[in-house]
C-alpha cells in the first residue's frame, strides 16, 4: 500500500527526501497530479517509465521552483519564450526549448530539447523547492489512461508501485499545461491546455498548431492519449446511438434529452469552458467507474479551452487504422 499523506511541512519534507534518494511520489499542481522524480537522477526517471508502462520515445516535463533553475535544463531562451514566462510562470505554460547537458538523455526521450514549467501550486512548489532539485514528472497515471486530478485517482492506478502520494485536493485546472515550441523564430503549440492559444498570441502574436507528424516532440502529443477504459464516440450529426447497449453520456451543458442513457455527467451547468475543462477528467472517470459499453460525448467549440477539450476526447476516442 503507498502511503497518502496530507501536506504538511513533515509530509512536504518526506516527499522530498524519497526524490532525493531517487524515489517517486504524485504530488497535486494546479493542472494534473505529477509523478515526480529527480529530473537529475537517470535510474529514478527510469522507474517512472516502468511503473507508467509509458514508452521510452516520450519525453517528460521537468518541473522547477525558481526561475534560476531554468539556466541549468536551457541552453538558451528566445525573447518570445521569455516573455511568455514572465507572462505565465508560475502557471500551467510549458517550454520547449535546447537542453543542457545536465539533462539526462532518457528525461529527453534523446531529443535536443527539453520541456519546462514553473506550476503555481503551492505544494507542488514546496516539494521541488525542498527536494532542491528540478522534478520529472509527468502525469501520475498508466500511461495513456485518464489524467488524474484527485489523490484517489491516482491511488486507483499506482497503489503499491510508488512511494507517496501527496493529497493536495481537488486540481484546479483539471487538464494539462499548454506546451509550447520554440525553433529559431517559430512558435508552435504542442499540446493545447489551460492557457488557450488566444492569450499566447496576444503576448507575442500568431502561433502556429502542431499538425499531424510522427515526431514526437513533448509529452501529450501521440494520437491516442488520456483515454478511459471504455470506447468514447464523439456526437455528431451523423452518429447513430446505439441504444441497444449500456451507453454513458459526457454532455457540455445540460442536455434537453437524455433517455437512454444509463449515466450522463455534465461538465457545466452554465456553459463555461472553465468549468468545463477542471471536470473533464473527473466526469470521465466516473463515467469509466459506470459499467457501461460506450461513451458519447457532446462536441464543444473549438475556441479558447474548447480547443483543448476537444483534443483530449479526440485522443480519447481515436482508433488505429487496420
Amino acid at each position: 500500500m503507498t502511503e497518502v499523506l496530507t501536506p504538511t511541512k513533515s509530509a512536504i519534507a518526506k516527499a522530498a527526501k524519497i526524490i532525493q534518494n531517487g524515489g517517486l511520489v504524485a504530488f497535486p499542481t494546479e493542472t494534473v497530479y505529477g509523478l515526480g522524480a529527480s529530473a537529475f537522477n537517470p535510474y529514478a526517471v527510469a522507474k517512472i517509465f516502468k511503473v507508467k508502462n509509458r514508452p521510452n520515445f516520450d519525453p517528460i516535463i521537468v518541473h522547477i521552483a525558481d526561475f534560476s533553475e531554468l539556466d541549468l535544463l536551457v541552453k538558451a531562451c528566445p525573447p518570445k519564450a521569455q516573455k511568455l514566462i514572465e507572462k505565465f510562470w508560475p502557471g500551467p505554460l510549458t517550454v520547449v526549448l535546447p537542453k543542457t547537458s545536465k539533462i539526462p538523455e532518457i528525461v529527453t526521450a534523446g531529443l535536443p530539447s527539453v520541456a519546462v514549467r514553473m506550476p503555481a501550486h503551492p505544494v507542488a512548489h514546496a516539494i521541488i523547492k525542498k527536494a532542491r532539485v528540478p522534478i520529472a514528472a509527468p502525469s501520475a497515471n498508466k500511461f495513456g489512461y485518464l489524467s488524474p486530478t484527485t489523490a484517489e485517482h491516482v491511488k486507483k492506478q499506482l497503489n503499491g508501485k510508488i512511494d507517496l502520494i501527496i493529497d493536495g485536493g481537488k486540481c484546479t485546472w483539471g487538464i494539462e499545461s499548454t506546451v509550447v515550441y520554440f525553433e529559431d523564430d517559430n512558435v508552435t503549440i504542442l499540446r493545447h491546455g489551460a492557457i488557450p492559444k488566444e492569450e499566447i498570441e496576444e503576448v507575442i502574436g500568431p502561433v502556429k498548431t502542431l499538425k499531424k507528424t510522427n515526431r514526437v516532440l513533448s509529452p501529450g502529443t501521440l494520437p491516442k492519449h488520456y483515454a478511459p477504459k471504455t470506447p468514447v464516440i464523439i456526437l455528431t450529426k451523423k452518429t447513430k446511438i446505439d441504444r441497444t447497449k449500456k451507453i454513458g453520456l459526457l454532455a457540455f451543458r445540460p442536455p434537453t434529452k437524455i433517455n437512454g442513457f444509463y449515466k450522463v455527467e455534465i461538465l457545466s451547468k452554465n456553459g463555461d469552458y472553465i468549468e468545463a475543462a477542471a471536470n473533464l477528467f473527473e466526469a470521465l472517470h466516473r463515467l469509466d467507474e459506470g459499467n457501461l459499453d460506450l461513451i458519447y460525448a457532446q462536441k464543444v467549440k473549438e475556441i479558447g479551452l474548447g480547443r483543448a477539450i476537444m483534443e483530449r476526447l479526440k485522443k480519447a476516442s481515436y482508433k488505429e487504422k487496420s
